[in-house]
């Protein structure tokens, strides 16, 4: 097995000792950071990859080494030029309705201020509120990295349209194409074709 897949297999059992010390150490890391910014490098590369994310050629024959902050075997990853990660974290739970002291108009049935469920995923909220942040770059992809009892924590990967590097590479060149402007506000990523 490769090193990707061992990274995904690792995954998949989050309820082991190992995932469980690695996902609270970064948790609290995440916590202490701003609401949105700029990762150095996917804190999940295999998934990184998996969903669209490239890295400069070459990177794998690079040593590994432990990262700060319990990072697990983190690789001085390069990304591939025009390519962007952005961690966000949104805040769990139901969606109150925006109403000034409470007060609602109409029928009883509309009435409701807390019990409101968003009909959006919280990732694709991440999604949107990285897109405004980074109004230059495109949305490809977003997947979960962490939660807690009060935030969910994503990873959005992001692509500069105006790159010179994206415009030639023939597998990601549909991007730079004005029909994908703002595609994760349309419903065009893949968080939101899921709801």
């Amino acid at each position: 097995m490769g090193a990707y897949k061992y990274l995904s297999e690792l995954h998949k059992r989050k309820q082991s000792d190992v995932l469980r010390f690695l996902l609270r150490v970064r948790c609290w890391e995440y916590r202490q950071l701003n609401v949105i910014h700029r990762a150095s490098r996917p804190s999940r590369p295999d998934k990184a990859r998996r969903l669209g994310y490239k890295a400069s050629r070459g990177f794998l024959s690079g040593r590994w080494r432990l990262g700060g902050f319990g990072s697990m075997l983190a690789h001085d990853l390069q990304a591939k030029q025009g390519f962007v990660v952005y961690r966000v974290r949104v805040r769990r739970g139901n969606r109150k309705r925006p109403v000034p002291k409470g007060a609602t108009y109409g029928k009883p049935t509309n009435q409701g201020v807390n019990q409101l469920k968003f009909q959006r995923s919280l990732r694709s909220t991440a999604e949107e509120r990285v897109a405004r942040r980074c109004g230059n770059l495109r949305v490809l992809n977003s997947y979960w990295i962490n939660q807690d009892g009060v935030y969910k924590y994503f990873e959005v990967i992001l692509v500069d349209p105006s790159h010179k590097a994206i415009r030639r590479d023939a597998r990601i060149n549909w991007i730079c194409g004005v029909n994908h402007k703002r595609r994760e506000s349309r419903g065009l990523t893949s968080a939101g074709k899921q709801n």
